[in-house]
């Protein structure tokens, strides 16, 4: 069983067990992510339109941290202009606990 979950607009492939790591996220625990695109259980597949209403995912968050650094170099020829900036995004490593799917 997995679903592929939107998480800061970006899109991840997840199963039950599964550490991942997506941009930071401020909430408490558990975390329930329901902006699930699609999901697969015994080789049947559903997919939303575009979330399915009826299946929902539990994470928990592990830790923060930062992630590797960006750098931005920005310079423009024989003027003189040069600009050097980094960027750590803070990261939130998420345990996906359960894929729940209601009953109807």
């Amino acid at each position: 069983m997995w679903a592929v979950v939107e998480i800061g607009g970006k899109q991840y492939k997840v199963k039950e067990g599964d550490i991942l790591e997506v941009e930071r996220i401020k909430k408490d625990f558990p975390i329930t992510l329901d902006k699930v695109l699609l999901f697969c259980k015994d080789k049947k597949v559903k997919v939303g339109a575009p979330y399915l209403d009826d299946v929902k995912v539990t994470a928990e968050i592990l830790e923060e941290k930062k992630g590797e650094k960006v750098v931005i170099f920005k310079y423009k020829r024989r003027k003189k202009y040069r600009r050097k900036r980094g960027h750590r995004q803070i990261l939130s490593r998420l345990k996906i606990s359960q894929i729940v799917e209601k009953k109807e």
